[in-house]
């Protein structure tokens, strides 16, 4: 198995900056850093968000193979060698994808394979590559209703259980990561 790294955080924390530099420092030298990228281009403001995200690789000193992974990121894996160094960014908009791609979210047993479904497709991602490192948005705090709490609860359960699997479990607030789980950073 992977080595495994939660990273989360507020929008626009730096989670992402450093979640990229996080994945540099573990490629070994014969490895290649993959990045999933499961933002879609749905209004102007991701379309920023996606440009932004695609220079900032583009201008760092090491190079990415980004694949656009907006569902399955699962149909990856079997492109991974063992040495490959995978970033997903981020859980938040898989979730989002995966869950509202048609009128079925409101159904329990739709959400609970769709959160299954994500499992299975990150343990795969986890045995075929040498590091996994997985960002996600923290969601507010405040009591939610309809289809945001259907939304919370499935990402908040899933970022429980990816942090009960990982390594290390990183905070970014305000571009300052805190380790919450592991040896360091």
């Amino acid at each position: 198995m992977a080595q495994l790294i939660f990273i989360t955080g507020g929008v626009r924390s730096g989670k992402s900056r450093f979640a990229e530099k996080r994945a540099a420092s573990l490629r070994p030298t014969s490895g290649t850093l993959h990045y999933l990228a499961c933002g879609q281009p749905s209004d102007d403001e991701m379309q920023k968000r996606i440009a932004r995200h695609q220079h900032d690789r583009a201008s760092a000193n090491v190079s990415w193979e980004t694949v656009e992974c907006p569902t399955d990121i699962g149909s990856v894996a079997s492109h991974l060698n063992n040495n490959a160094v995978v970033l997903l960014d981020c859980v938040t908009t898989l979730l989002s994808n995966e869950l509202f791609q048609n009128e079925n979210w409101r159904d329990e047993t739709f959400q609970q394979q769709t959160k299954q479904k994500i499992q299975n497709d990150i343990e795969k991602l986890n045995e075929r590559s040498e590091a996994l490192i997985i960002v996600s948005n923290e969601l507010s705090h405040e009591p939610l209703s309809g289809l945001v709490d259907v939304y919370a609860q499935q990402l908040g359960e899933l970022h429980q259980w990816i942090v009960s699997k990982a390594d290390e479990a990183v905070l970014v607030e305000n571009g300052v990561p805190r380790l919450m789980k592991g040896e360091g950073i």
